[in-house]
């Protein structure tokens, strides 16, 4: 008879930046890097296509708690679209559904064109995307036929760069708000050119101030050991870049621990102010001793620092 002994999971905290390459699903890529380092807690934020590769932040622990942050945060984009054919999905795995010659011949024609698409504008989501209706996907509903009604959502494009453009093919580099389909704009893009497209190549390059320069690829994590792969870990609050800072003392590190509200005005408290900090009013707190990162506050008109989101790691 064999016995197996089954090997006790990691606890472990942090964030690992991923390069996820292609043909890999978000959660694909999560269960993969989960058993390589052998995580009891690890979810991500940020869920890109299949065909999409790039920056997947990968929350380990605590972090967990602190991933939808980032989720509402800016996104950066290199993406090339190819305009002239349409297809079903909006991108390179769709059936093509139409082809147009009318291309555009000069990059004139496309920056005029490009001016429409910066500021706030609409939406509709795709068909083929991961948003649920009644619990399911809607990709499995197109997949069978079926179209549900989607509501009109609002984004922001806040730069469009043409990269190049090498006819057919628009190379753009692209920095949005939250909740932008990149194969919404592409096929947007092509309708008011009036010769249709399709997104041919997405990569993501940023999220805030996240960037791929201290992202790994899986083949890297492959050849590294255990603890080498849990040292590529980088600490929680990178996921709170954006948000202003607040340093407590020991005795009111231990209070904002315990749920307790503080009066700023009443106690010795630096606060280190950024457009973070003005904007939301969420602060990222931390024991000024050690400088231990404990959690998310947030900061009210009388200046009350109300504890959000705590980290459990004492």
């Amino acid at each position: 008879m064999q016995f197996h002994i089954k090997k006790n999971k990691n606890i472990i905290h942090g964030v690992l930046l991923l390069d996820k390459p292609y043909g890999l699903s978000s959660n694909n890529a999560l269960k993969k890097i989960k058993y390589l380092l052998n995580a009891k807690k690890v979810g991500y934020t940020g869920t890109l296509d299949p065909f999409a590769t790039g920056l997947l932040p990968l929350c380990f622990g605590e972090a967990t708690k602190f991933s939808n942050y980032l989720s509402e945060a800016d996104k950066y984009y290199e993406a090339i679209i190819h305009l002239g054919i349409t297809t079903e999905t909006g991108d390179i795995e769709g059936k093509i559904i139409d082809f147009n010659k009318n291309i555009p011949n000069s990059i004139e024609i496309i920056e005029k064109i490009l001016i429409n698409f910066h500021g706030k504008i609409s939406q509709i989501p795709p068909m083929y995307s991961a948003l649920k209706y009644k619990g399911i996907p809607l990709y499995k509903y197109a997949r069978s036929g079926i179209t549900i009604k989607r509501k009109l959502r609002y984004i922001k494009i806040y730069k469009i760069t043409i990269i190049d453009y090498t006819i057919p093919y628009l190379t753009l580099r692209i920095h949005c708000s939250k909740g932008t389909y990149i194969r919404v704009l592409s096929e947007d893009i092509g309708k008011m050119l009036g010769c249709g497209a399709h997104l041919k190549y997405l990569r993501r390059i940023g999220i805030d101030k996240l960037t791929l320069d201290k992202c790994l690829n899986i083949d890297t994590i492959i050849k590294y050991s255990e603890y080498e792969r849990i040292s590529s870990l980088i600490p929680i609050d990178i996921l709170l870049s954006s948000f202003g800072i607040i340093y407590l003392s020991d005795l009111l590190s231990k209070r904002f621990l315990h749920g307790q509200n503080l009066f700023l005005s009443d106690e010795n408290i630096y606060i280190l102010i950024n457009s973070g900090f003005i904007s939301n009013n969420k602060v990222r707190v931390y024991n000024k001793k050690n400088c231990q990162f404990l959690g998310i506050g947030f900061i009210n008109n009388f200046f009350l620092l109300t504890p959000v989101r705590l980290i459990s790691l004492f």
